[in-house]
């Protein structure tokens, strides 16, 4: 692994074997607790990784360097003055401080290769937020989930009410967010909101095997089944069948598919190129 380049809230690193790359959370002190500053790292981060060739999948985790307890991310960081410019009292003010921050979130959820959330420990309020905008989640069996924004008279605005409930039924996210509860990350598996749960001495072996099977996977396959899902699925059947359509006309195209099929009748393992 080599540090491709460094911001102060996160820390990115390159595994060049499995072609993916890592986004850590740098702020163990603070249970890696988010600012706006922390989201914009995360979306500059990725978007200078939109066009690398060599980076088909990016795994977004807390540090491994835990000071306190290990986290994902424990939530917003309610010490956070970035938003002094705004009248606390003005509601205008304030629905724009969210936007602000619902549009890191958009960006990194429009992240056009697959992001995996590594979530060893706290994932909670706008730390689950975050992982709600990954597109596989894989948890520590030592994990914590919840909203527990309630308890100090906030709700979760930073998109929770909306992706969660895709997700879940509205009276078990109501029960969630109406009195800031934990969830084991077997909780959050069985009601089905993360992708897999995972012993905690296995979980870095397990991160890294997934994150290098889709490194090695046909990325524009990969871009298009993720485009499909995340648009088509917003849509009308009909329409969200002409996604489908169009995209297996253009990944027609793709050299990789060539070569799957040639593999294929060839009895070998497929050797794709990410083109």
């Amino acid at each position: 692994m080599s540090t491709e380049k460094n911001f102060e809230h996160v820390k990115i690193e390159k595994v060049e074997e499995g072609n993916y790359a890592i986004i850590s959370i740098i702020r163990p002190d603070k249970l890696n607790a988010l600012q706006n500053q922390t989201l914009r790292e995360i979306a500059e981060a990725l978007e200078t990784m939109e066009v690398d060739q060599s980076i088909r999948c990016v795994v977004l985790r807390g540090t491994k360097e835990f000071t306190k307890k290990p986290a994902f991310s424990a939530g917003a960081d309610l010490s956070d003055r970035s938003s002094a410019d705004l009248d606390p009292d003005n509601l205008r003010h304030q629905s724009h401080a969210m936007y602000r921050r619902h549009r890191y979130y958009n960006l990194i959820e429009a992240f056009p290769k697959p992001l995996i959330a590594a979530i060893d420990g706290y994932a909670l309020g706008g730390g689950f937020e975050l992982v709600l905008v990954c597109d596989i989640s894989i948890a520590s069996k030592r994990s914590i989930f919840g909203f527990p924004e309630i308890q100090r008279g906030i709700f979760p605005a930073n998109g929770g009410t909306q992706r969660l409930i895709r997700n879940l039924g509205k009276m078990r996210v109501k029960r969630m967010m109406f009195f800031g509860e934990h969830y084991t990350a077997e909780q959050m598996f069985n009601w089905n909101v993360i992708s897999f749960v995972v012993d905690d001495d296995k979980f870095e072996d397990f991160v890294h095997e997934r994150a290098s099977w889709l490194g090695n996977a046909p990325t524009n396959s990969l871009f298009l089944i993720k485009k499909s899902i995340d648009y088509g699925t917003q849509t009308p059947l009909n329409i969200g069948l002409q996604f489908e359509h169009m995209g297996y006309a253009i990944n027609s195209r793709s050299k990789d598919v060539a070569e799957g099929i040639s593999a294929f009748l060839q009895k070998r393992k497929p050797k794709f190129q990410g083109k």
